[in-house]
């Protein structure tokens, strides 16, 4: 046959066979995975990308009368209600029997689970058609939020449901890092809605899991819970005042965690230092979308120890060789606050030791540090004062070249 002309003509003829499937959630799955190659290939704005598609392609096709091509306009219609002509869409005369239930489920339960430490939270919740012989079988939405990058990292739909809630159940059950609880649909959907609207917009997408082949079918789904109440504000934990960071940093200081690794009692020299990581540990959980100050992990450690204070901060010696000290104890504190268990802080300080040496190594090369912070250090190094501005022009006027050099 011809080689398709346009975009439109490429699904219609990937979707040739649409009619011949089982079920309406057969034909909603091979809507999502059609759609989802325009979701991957959208530069910015994902899901308004795919809403434009799917108006542009409803408005293509609306003369064409093959059951194929009136049934994946039906099936599009389900998936992205709110595009443009969506709301016209009807099943062709000719459709097959199961085009009556595309988008017909009722919510049947709600789940989270996820790591004590607040790294990760999977969100699931199941689903039933009206009419389960047409419609298909119960099946699961699964959504995995990563709270140290800030954005829903996969989503998946599939079945079968009850499987998949109680493997999810067994899994946390022996694992005594991880809990499991029934969720507020409302909740779900607020967190998920509002992580994914990040994952809409980034550059490049997570690699590997099945985002953007499901993206679309888990926007319908979300659509059928409850939304979050009026008065609901974001959720997660806002930065702390420059006030509430001074009652944090004295609360720790005469903590047992501090006294155990000898923080209170550090010489005069060392109290710079000492105050400065406390300042960078800070920073540090105000970057993230969910500034808990208490919130460490070993994963949230190594994000801070072997890379993010290398690109944002100029450390002396002093300081290099105070920062693990000040953050296992720091670390140890948080975990006892937050009431997680002795195996969950050991596994923390565990994690954070074990990084000293390459933290040490990155400390010496400065080769993760960013060209600002790499100016600093040198600036520092070479005995400029940064608060004298007259010493300060004049470094950076005999320094322009390599201050401004393409390091390509």
């Amino acid at each position: 046959m011809a080689t398709p002309q346009t975009p439109y003509d490429a699904v219609l003829h990937a979707a040739r066979d649409v009619t011949r499937l089982d079920s309406a959630l057969d034909a909603e799955m091979l809507g999502a995975a059609l759609l989802g190659s325009v979701y991957a290939v959208a530069e910015h704005d994902r899901e308004q990308a795919v809403r434009e598609f799917v108006a542009g392609f409803l408005a293509a096709t609306s003369r064409r009368r093959s059951a194929a091509a009136t049934t994946i306009r039906a099936v599009f219609a389900s998936l992205v209600p709110d595009a443009a002509g969506a709301a016209r869409v009807r099943p062709g005369a000719h459709a097959p029997a199961w085009a009556g239930q595309l988008g017909r489920v009722r919510l049947t339960g709600t789940w989270a689970y996820g790591d004590v430490y607040g790294d990760q939270t999977s969100y699931l919740a199941t689903f039933a058609y009206d009419d389960e012989e047409q419609g298909g079988p119960e099946h699961a939405l699964v959504a995995l939020v990563d709270h140290n990058i800030g954005i829903t990292k996969d989503v998946f739909v599939g079945g079968p449901a009850g499987r998949i809630v109680e493997q999810a159940r067994e899994i946390c059950t022996e694992d005594e890092l991880t809990w499991f609880r029934t969720e507020d649909p409302a909740r779900m959907h607020a967190e998920v809605r509002r992580h994914l609207a990040v994952t809409d917009d980034l550059g490049e997408l997570p690699a590997q899991g099945s985002l953007a082949t499901d993206r679309a079918l888990v926007g319908a789904r979300l659509a059928a819970l409850p939304g979050p109440a009026p008065s609901a504000g974001p959720s997660g934990t806002p930065p702390p005042t420059d006030e509430e960071r001074t009652r944090l940093v004295r609360a720790f200081l005469d903590a047992p965690e501090a006294t155990r690794f000898g923080l209170p009692e550090v010489a005069d020299g060392e109290l710079a230092s000492l105050h400065f990581c406390l300042g960078l540990l800070l920073d540090h959980a105000a970057s993230f979308p969910d500034a808990d100050p208490m919130r460490w992990s070993p994963m949230v450690a190594e994000l801070f120890l072997l890379d993010w204070v290398h690109r944002r901060a100029v450390l002396d010696m002093d300081d290099a060789a105070m920062l693990p000290r000040v953050l296992r104890a720091w670390a140890a504190y948080a975990a006892r606050q937050r009431g997680l268990s002795r195996a969950a802080a050991d596994r923390t300080d565990e994690a954070i030791t074990e990084m000293v040496p390459e933290f040490a190594r990155l400390y010496s090369t400065g080769e993760r540090r960013s060209p600002a912070t790499a100016a600093v250090a040198q600036l520092m190094a070479d005995g400029v004062d940064p608060d004298d501005p007259e010493a300060l022009n004049a470094w950076i006027e005999a320094n322009r070249h390599r201050l401004t050099d393409d390091p390509a």
